[in-house]
Parts: structure tokens; C-alpha cells; sequence
């Protein structure tokens, strides 16, 4: 008898050490697909921020490659005008706006340097040795913008310049990751853009930058007591599950693409202990940059998928939605433009893209 009691009682214990078991193993399996799912939204969030970034930037560009004075330094060649255009732009940026490293360019067809904002010497300089992404721009001639990489990893949108039918030259306007980077720094998101060495040209400046598991850190501005923590991590692990959590914060890792869709390097996205937790609470209404609405973002990621509308071509579309928003004094020079842009649709043409904006009161009138 005492032989069968004891025979129930070890079943009984190893029934509970299987059942406690299993509650570990699933809560923990539990855990780790929350984790999983927290970083698809963080992925995702991510995604629309940089699209954000590149649309907005996109716009900027083509409705700066309008301006009549830039075309005539370059129709003449005046290089002197052409820096002395771009400078004064940048200076207004930096004066009036929270951007405060706009780079400018124009590029001659040739793309060589034909005027810089930030200094002289540059003149006459080719691009094409270094910068493969500009290739396609000689033939399809369409404007672009991405990440890319030359001295500097930045965000570059470069914009075929037209005169009449003739095509002069190109304006390249770029932003710094580091400027990218401090956006999410005041959120309590900490963005390491890592660089794989091989994609960083002889004479970049980047080859002096610090290193994390054999990649560049690209942005000056990372979190150096972040990084020292993000360099105790199981490498291995985060990559293989995307992410990792130790230390109170939560790294996430996610390719990086150039404007080519070449994988350049990687995003090492690191969430702080706070901003954790609030997105943990709130990941299904909650974006990256919050000063961002969803709507916004939600906006700007349609008009960068469906770029030109019912319009016929992109430029008309960011020059005809860029004017509302202009002084007056501003609208001078862009209006002739807009109007000479018009006069070229149908009626028909015309009565869509008034249709495309879904206006909420009645407007009453005629196209003539």
C-alpha cells in the first residue's frame, strides 16, 4: 500500500514539474511573440517615418528646381550667381526653420559641381565616378531621392532641371542622417544608421567614424552611453529575431536600403526604458515621431506611392499644391509657372484633378 501511495506521489510531483513547465515554456514563448509583434509595429512606424523623410523632402526639391533664377545660372553659366542663389536659401532655412544643415547643389548635365552653398573650390568636380545612383538620371530623367552615400551617408532628392523642353542640368538637395537621427533623439528613440564598410567610398569621411560589430556608426550624434550597452548585447541573437531586450532598453535591427534598393548597412533602432513602455501600451495609435499625426503620415506615404494623381506628371502636382501655402510675395514667379503648366490640360484634365480633392462644401463654377 505505502508502495502504491508512493508511486501516485512521484506521478503527482512529475504531473506538476511537466505542468509548471509547460507554463514557463508558453509563457515564455508568450513573451517572446509579444516582442515579435512589438518590433513588426516598431518596423513598420519606422517605414512611414523614413517615407515621411523622403517625400518630404522630394517635395522641397521640386518645387526649389522651379525657381527661375537657378535655371538662369545655369543657362548662362554663371557659377558666382548660382552659389550666391543657393547660399541665401540656405541661410533663410537656417534662419527661419528648425533645418539647420541644408546642403545645396546644381550639377551641370555632365554632373559635375557646377555651384555648392557650402563652399567654392568644388567647381567642376565629377559625381558620376562615385555615385553609380546617378546613371539612370541621364536617361530616364526622372527625379529621385533616397539614402545614399558619398563622403557622408544623407538623404538625397536630385531633380532634373528643365528650360523649356531642354533639360540643363540637375539640383541635388541634401539633409544629413544626423538631422533624421536627433528627430527621434528627442522622442526617446536612439538611431545608429550602420554603414557596411564596403559601400564606403576612399575618400569618405566616414572611414575615421567609430565602429559597432564591424559596421560605421554613419551618424555623429548617436547615444555613446547607448552604444555601450548596445555592444554587451548577444549580436547573433539580434540578428537572427530582429531585436533584443536587456538593459531596460529594446534594440531593434532593420536593413537599410539606398535609393537603388541596395542593402547598405543596417538601422539599429533602440528604444529607452520610458518610450518602451509607452509604446508597448499604445503601439496600435502610436507613430515614432508624435508630432506627426498618423493622418499625416498616412498622407504623405499615399502621395508617395501614388505620386502624380489625376495630374500628368509629379512636377505639376507639388508645384499647383505648393502655392496655397506660399506668401504672396513668394507666388510671383510660381504662378506664371503654374499658369504656363494649365494651359497645357484638357478640360477634362482639369475637372479630374479638382474631383481628386474630395472637397467637402460644394464649389461652384466653370472651367472655361
Amino acid at each position: 500500500m505505502k508502495a502504491i501511495s508512493k508511486i501516485y506521489l512521484i506521478i503527482i510531483v512529475m504531473v506538476l514539474f511537466l505542468l509548471i513547465g509547460s507554463i514557463l515554456f508558453f509563457k515564455y514563448e508568450s513573451h517572446k511573440d509579444r516582442l515579435q509583434e512589438l518590433r513588426g509595429y516598431i518596423v513598420e512606424d519606422f517605414k512611414k517615418v523614413l517615407a515621411y523623410e523622403n517625400a518630404s523632402l522630394l517635395s522641397f526639391s521640386l518645387a526649389l528646381a522651379e525657381d527661375g533664377k537657378l535655371k538662369e545660372s545655369l543657362r548662362t553659366e554663371n557659377q558666382v550667381s548660382g552659389y550666391e542663389l543657393l547660399y541665401g536659401i540656405s541661410e533663410r532655412f537656417k534662419k527661419y526653420t528648425h533645418i539647420k544643415k541644408l546642403r545645396l547643389q546644381l550639377l551641370n548635365n555632365d554632373f559635375e559641381i557646377f555651384a555648392q552653398n557650402w563652399k567654392k573650390n568644388s567647381v567642376g568636380m565629377p559625381l558620376s565616378w562615385f555615385r553609380s545612383d546617378l546613371s539612370k538620371l541621364k536617361f530616364d530623367k526622372k527625379p529621385k531621392v533616397g539614402i545614399e552615400t558619398g563622403r557622408r551617408l544623407t538623404f538625397k532628392a536630385t531633380i532634373p532641371i528643365q528650360y523649356g523642353k531642354e533639360y540643363i542640368g540637375y539640383l541635388e538637395v541634401i539633409k544629413f542622417i544626423d538631422e533624421f537621427a536627433d528627430k527621434l533623439h528627442q522622442q526617446g528613440i536612439e538611431l545608429f544608421a550602420l554603414m557596411n564598410p564596403k559601400y564606403i567610398i576612399e575618400s569618405s569621411l566616414m572611414k575615421e567614424f567609430p565602429k559597432l560589430e564591424g559596421y560605421v556608426i554613419a551618424n555623429e550624434n548617436y547615444n555613446k552611453k547607448i552604444k555601450e550597452k548596445v555592444e554587451l548585447l548577444n549580436w547573433n541573437r539580434l540578428e537572427s529575431l530582429g531585436y533584443f531586450k536587456k538593459f531596460g532598453i529594446f534594440s531593434v535591427l532593420m536593413p537599410m536600403y539606398n535609393g537603388e534598393h541596395i542593402e547598405i548597412g543596417k538601422y539599429l533602432i533602440v528604444l529607452t526604458p520610458k518610450k518602451f513602455r509607452e509604446y508597448q501600451k499604445l503601439y496600435q495609435d502610436f507613430s515614432l515621431i508624435s508630432r506627426f499625426s498618423d493622418e499625416d503620415i498616412y498622407n504623405f506615404v499615399k502621395r508617395w506611392e501614388h505620386k502624380s494623381g489625376s495630374y500628368k506628371n509629379i512636377k505639376d502636382k507639388e508645384l499647383l499644391e505648393l502655392l496655397p501655402k506660399l506668401r504672396e510675395k513668394d507666388k510671383v514667379d510660381l504662378i506664371r509657372v503654374a499658369e504656363d503648366r494649365l494651359h497645357k490640360y484638357t478640360k477634362d484634365e482639369l475637372i479630374d484633378i479638382i474631383l481628386e480633392k474630395n472637397y467637402k462644401v460644394n464649389k461652384i463654377g466653370k472651367i472655361e
